[in-house]
């Protein structure tokens, strides 16, 4: 195996980079930028080629499905996901196959990026209210869309241009479109097995289990059951309002009589008032409740329009000028724009009604303000602290329904092949803005630009293994020791194309090595077909590394997941995925 100059360069700096990845706590975009950076002053690539991967269709395929994932949250589609169709699994197993089954069968016919991107908020979501780590889901996701793909000619991209090339390599029909089922609905049954039966040993568990009370600000909450709202009728159980995390319901006030340990059996009835007790965070997912809303009425006094406020916390100070009057006769309202919704005070519970209250130096208050609220009292002497809760704005409940049907028509298109997935993406971003299914500020906000530029960078380094000639000698060189038995061959293209796979984009893999595959199956004088589907399922099976799969990246951050533990669980799996293909496709599609 003879390597250039540039070559060797290249092949130590990725694997240098690979090393931090794998053993430092260093940001996987630092040092996969940091990587390129050193090709760059080395020569070895130029500054276009160092850049090209912020002009790839892929990763601005990401950035903006970040966005139309982002419209689906604030309008509460992705709420009715986690909450109506994951519903309540008894263990981490039965909440991974629950999951994972129809995220396999919806990427056989639909692009995997588009529903992961749908699904991550969903599953952080579900992960919460089922109190589940949400580390041992996110990894899973991204597996069970992956191998999804494998099953289906247009599963992926990649099958799709093996195919063409295979078509035009020997003149025939190619792939019918269901034939890869034959060996992906193995692969995807072995991937569901093994995730369920080992991920407990192989993913870190974020211990996302968080105590009810352990938050010292407690706050007394009072929400209304609104006329018409879905929830009447409903008991507290089918609801959802038994297991919510965080937050605990204290008791129902309806027509003046006092309903205390609410069982779950308990009917709503439109009117009730509920009284909750639970930290800042719970507050949020109670007002997100579709037929939910603050039951005290100075709350819609404010001017502004419900979709520009949110929700603050701030500490009151020795200075504040109302001490000593209670909230109803101070005008908190009308003096800083902003209306007390629940106070906080030393882990005690306060059982006045919050009008009554009358503040203390040291009192927490949870507002409903205006954006600019905390920017404008930031230095204010009547507070101590203040902060802005994130993600507090109001959902946008009655857009959900075209914010659905914005996600529908963006698959369907790319389905029958009206747009490609880029063209679907920033038209259906762009009309979640257009339809107000969020704000301008919310789509810039909502774009992970982390994961961009690891994909970026990514890109740039497996173009550097191409250049150089790296990647093509690496092949020639494994192929050739399988030169004498098909099926070692076949096992070694595996092993190569899911190699090259967790380090280049893994269409980029299979195209490099369909030219080898071919001119193994002439020397061997057989059928090239096998090897063919062989390449379509190892070029998918990117489970190994987060930089592998675009998918693999859009876990990574909410997973709270290191380098270290793709590799952890994705190379054994890759090596079952290996075991099946080599079972199955000489026998399906014999040499």
């Amino acid at each position: 195996m003879t390597f250039s100059p540039d070559a060797w360069q290249t092949f130590a700096t990725i694997s240098f980079c690979f090393a931090l990845l794998m053993f430092s706590r260093l940001p996987a975009d630092v040092i996969l930028v940091g990587g390129v950076a050193l090709l760059l002053l080395l020569d070895v690539i130029t500054a276009p080629e160092a850049l090209t991967g912020l002009s790839n269709e892929g990763m601005a395929t990401v950035g903006v499905l970040f966005i139309v994932a982002r419209g689906l949250v604030d309008t509460g589609v992705v709420g009715w996901i986690s909450q109506t169709l994951l519903g309540r699994p008894k263990s981490i197993a039965a909440a991974q196959l629950r999951m994972m089954a129809p995220v396999a069968a919806l990427s056989s016919v639909l692009n995997n990026t588009p529903v992961v991107a749908m699904m991550v908020p969903a599953v952080a979501a579900w992960a919460k209210r089922i109190e589940v780590s949400v580390s041992q889901l996110m990894i899973p996701l991204s597996y069970a869309a992956v191998v999804g793909g494998t099953c289906t000619l247009v599963g992926t991209s990649t099958n799709l241009v093996v195919n063409g090339m295979l078509i035009e390599a020997t003149d025939g029909p190619g792939l019918g479109m269901f034939e890869l089922a034959w060996v992906g609905v193995p692969c995807v049954l072995a991937v569901l097995v093994f995730v369920m039966a080992f991920s407990r040993w192989l993913l870190p568990n974020g211990g996302h289990r968080v105590d009810r009370f352990e938050d010292s600000r407690q706050y007394i909450i009072e929400m209304e059951v609104e006329e018409a709202s879905p929830l009447e009728g409903l008991s507290i159980e089918e609801a959802g309002l038994r297991h919510l995390p965080g937050v605990y319901l204290i008791e129902i006030e309806r027509e003046g009589h006092l309903i205390t340990a609410v069982a779950p059996t308990e009917k709503l009835v439109a009117g009730d008032h509920l009284v909750f007790a639970g930290d800042v965070r719970s507050v949020v997912d109670l007002k997100n409740i579709r037929g939910l809303r603050i039951s005290e009425e100075q709350v819609f006094k404010l001017s502004e329009s419900e979709y520009s406020r949110c929700l603050a916390e701030v500490v009151i100070s020795p200075t504040f000028p109302f001490l000593g009057k209670t909230i109803r006769d101070m005008g908190f309202r009308k003096h800083y724009g902003a209306v007390i919704i629940a106070v906080a005070r030393g882990g005690e519970r306060i059982k006045t009604r919050i009008g009554d209250i009358e503040l203390k130096p040291g009192d927490t208050l949870l507002l409903e303000s205006h954006e600019e609220f905390v920017d404008q009292q930031g230095y204010s002497k009547d507070f101590l602290l203040m902060s802005r809760i994130e993600n507090s704005a109001p959902m946008r409940h009655e857009r959900r329904f075209l914010a659905s049907a914005i996600l529908l028509v963006m698959v369907l298109s790319v389905s029958i092949g009206l747009a490609s997935m880029f063209e679907a993406a920033i038209l259906a971003a762009g009309a979640m803005i257009v339809g107000r299914c969020l704000s301008v500020q919310a789509a810039r906000t909502s774009v992970d630009w982390q994961v961009l530029l690891v994909i970026a960078a990514a890109i740039a380094l497996g173009g550097a293994l191409e250049k150089t000639g790296a990647a093509q000698t690496i092949a020639e060189t494994l192929i050739g020791l399988g030169a004498d038995s098909p099926t070692a061959t076949l096992v070694l293209l595996f092993c190569l194309a899911a190699g090259f796979s967790a380090i280049i984009s893994n269409l980029a893999a299979a195209v490099l090595l369909f030219p080898v595959a071919l001119s193994a199956s002439l020397q061997l004088g057989v059928d090239v077909k096998p090897f063919a589907v062989t390449l379509m399922i190892a070029a998918s099976t990117c489970f190994a590394t987060p930089i592998g799969y675009q998918t693999n990246l859009m876990v990574y951050g909410p997973g709270g997941y290191r380098f270290a533990d793709f590799m952890k669980i994705g190379v054994p799996l890759t090596l079952v995925v290996g075991v099946v293909t080599a079972l199955v496709v000489p026998e399906v599609w014999p040499f």
